[in-house]
C-alpha cells in the first residue's frame, strides 16, 4: 500500500498555488488582497479559508512555508491526516478572526490580515504546550493548572513579541500560540490510528 501523503507538503504545495494566483491576478489588475480576511466578516466569507494560505510577498511565503514543513512533518506523524488538515484550518481561520476583530473593535484600526503564520504559531504551540519536558515539569511544580497555564499563556505572549515587525499581525500570532498550548496540554491531535503509532508499533 502506498505511503499517505505529507499533510504538511500539502498545505505548503496549496500555498505556493495560491501565491501564483496572487501574482497572476496583479497582472491581469486584481487586487490580489481580495483574498485577504477584513472586517466586517460576513461581506467576503471565502476570505476566511483564502486568507490562510495567501501571503503579502515571497518573504512571507517562504518564512510561512518553513515553519509549517518544520514543525509539521514533526507533529503529523502523531496524528491523522483529517485531526492535522483541520487544526491547521480551524487555528488559521480563528488566529485570522481575532486579528481583525480586535484590532477593528478594541484599537478601532481596520485591518485586513493574510498568511499562515497563525496556523503555524498553532503547531509550535502545539509542540511547546503537549510535550514530555513541558508535561514533566507541570506535573513537578505544585501550582494549580490554571497558574500552569498562565505561565504558558505568558511564554506564547513572549515568544509572540520576539516576532514582532512592521506589520506582524501580533494578535494572530498570539492567538495561534495560546490555542495552540491549549491543545497541546489536552493532546487533541493524539490519534491511535495516525499512520505513525502503526509505524512505531513494528519498530
Amino acid at each position: 500500500m502506498d505511503e499517505p501523503s505529507s499533510p504538511s507538503l500539502s498545505l505548503a504545495a496549496l500555498a505556493v498555488v495560491v501565491g501564483v494566483a496572487q501574482i497572476l491576478l496583479a497582472i491581469v489588475g486584481v487586487d490580489p488582497y481580495a483574498l485577504a480576511l477584513a472586517w466586517p466578516l460576513g461581506e467576503d466569507p471565502w476570505t476566511l479559508l483564502t486568507s490562510v494560505f495567501a501571503h503579502s510577498g515571497p518573504g512571507h511565503l517562504l518564512s510561512n512555508l518553513i515553519g509549517l514543513v518544520v514543525v509539521g512533518l514533526f507533529l503529523e506523524r502523531r496524528t491523522s491526516p483529517a485531526r492535522f488538515y483541520a487544526f491547521f484550518l480551524a487555528t488559521g481561520i480563528v488566529a485570522g478572526v481575532m486579528e481583525v476583530t480586535v484590532s477593528t473593535l478594541v484599537f478601532d484600526h481596520r485591518a485586513a490580515v493574510l498568511g499562515a503564520s497563525g496556523a503555524v504559531f498553532a503547531l509550535f504551540g502545539y509542540v511547546l504546550g503537549g510535550n514530555r519536558l513541558t508535561e514533566f515539569v507541570a506535573g513537578g511544580i505544585t501550582v494549580s493548572p490554571v497558574v500552569q497555564l498562565g505561565v504558558l499563556l505568558v511564554v506564547a505572549a513572549g515568544l509572540t513579541l520576539a516576532t514582532a515587525g512592521p506589520q506582524t499581525a501580533l494578535i494572530a500570532h498570539f492567538t495561534g500560540l495560546a490555542v495552540g498550548v491549549l491543545a497541546g496540554r489536552r493532546h487533541l491531535l493524539r490519534s491511535s490510528t495516525s499512520p505513525s503509532s502503526a509505524h512505531y508499533s513494528r519498530r
